[in-house]
């Protein structure tokens, strides 16, 4: 699995265009007026990681199979959102469906580009969607909270349970704050993330600068990570017009392009590392002969459900794992080398896996 990330902010900030970069399609219509995205367009991705060439090179594989995740490019929100404005309860119903929100923010001035709110303030542009996120959760939850109560005074526990959650949601919402902010234990995480509230899906913003600030970003940029921060979010800097260059650039041309610009690599990289951050995802890989691959999992995952993610038969009848980690299988030269050095190990059904571990399954049919 990688994950599914939506892709939202104010009309004209820029979320098209970098969809299309990160896509490197033109899938997406960018225009200079409002919701000229109506359709969510869905865009998979490779996940850039120089490990898995490593790998391949070491092992003489036929093929390299890149972890993979999903971009979700959701028309802009506008004020008003909440209620229907603009095209505003089709969106929000589209970012029920994703994992994360990647909320890109306008950090440039051009005159040329119009704002929906005729000034450039990346902050109160936050404020504008978090606040519509919130008052849709807060409807929703008040429109269920009644029924809950009479089954949690009838003794359903479940119902008791999960209206524990919801009032904690509420006093949040309610005080202006995203439910994402709610004290939940691990094991009412489950529940917690069935109630669908928009708020609570973890954010990563995007700070959108103009060319000369893409290595490090300006005064607007600056705000917007002072914001991440007392959010406990993260925030990172992309110029969304070099990526639409790079995009469309050969892939030995674009090195020479990145350092003409003074970058060390596609801004699609910072995304994704962010991303994974955000989401607390870690990749290992399988190796062999006929190919290399990568695969990604949460942190904390044990060796069953890390077999699982290949196949479910996988983790049914999971024995253990056959695990080099990824620096000793370099340093080793591969598996041979690493058994040679006592770098091989066999893990049981306890083993948390590592990220960068090369991983080679036994289960029992």
């Amino acid at each position: 699995m990688g994950f599914k990330c939506g892709i939202v902010g104010l009309p004209n900030v820029g979320k098209s265009t970098l969809f299309n970069a990160l896509t490197q399609t033109a899938a997406a219509q960018a225009a200079n007026y409002p919701f000229c995205t109506i359709e969510p367009n869905v865009g998979d991705v490779a996940v850039p990681d120089p490990r898995i060439e490593k790998l391949a090179a070491i092992a003489g594989s036929k093929e390299i199979i890149p972890t993979r995740l999903t971009f979700v490019d959701i028309a802009g929100l506008v004020r008003g959102a909440s209620k229907g404005e603009g095209l505003g309860n089709q969106f929000l119903a589209n970012i029920r469906e994703v994992d994360a929100i990647a909320h890109v923010v306008r950090c440039f001035v051009d005159g040329d580009i119009t704002h929906v709110e005729n000034r450039i303030d990346p902050v109160s542009d936050i404020e504008i969607i978090e606040t519509e996120l919130m008052l849709a959760d807060l409807e929703s939850l008040e429109k269920r909270v009644v029924a809950m109560e009479k089954k949690a005074r009838g003794g359903d526990k479940e119902a008791k349970e999960t209206l524990d959650i919801v009032n904690r949601c509420l006093v949040l919402l309610r005080d202006g704050k995203p439910a994402r902010l709610a004290d939940v234990a691990a094991e009412e995480r489950k529940t917690f993330e069935g109630l669908g509230l928009l708020s609570s899906k973890p954010v990563l913003y995007v700070c959108n600068v103009e060319e000369a600030s893409a290595d490090k970003g300006n005064d607007f940029s600056a705000k917007v990570f002072d914001q991440a921060a007392k959010e406990g979010a993260v925030a990172v800097v992309v110029s969304a017009r070099i990526e639409s260059e790079i995009a469309v650039l050969p892939v030995e041309e674009q090195k020479d392009y990145l350092e003409a610009v003074g970058l060390d690599e596609p801004g699609l990289n910072r995304v994704i590392r962010a991303g994974y951050e955000l989401l607390h995802l870690v990749t290992y890989f399988t190796v062999g002969p006929k190919e290399a691959r990568a695969w990604t999992i949460e942190q904390g995952t044990r060796g069953p459900k890390a077999a699982g993610v290949i196949h479910t038969d996988f983790e049914k009848g999971y024995i253990r794992a056959e695990t080099i980690a990824y620096d000793d299988y370099i340093a080793c030269k591969g598996e041979a080398g690493a058994r040679e050095q006592g770098k091989f190990r066999l893990e049981g059904k306890e083993y948390v896996v590592k990220d960068g571990d090369v991983l080679h399954f036994r289960f029992a049919n």
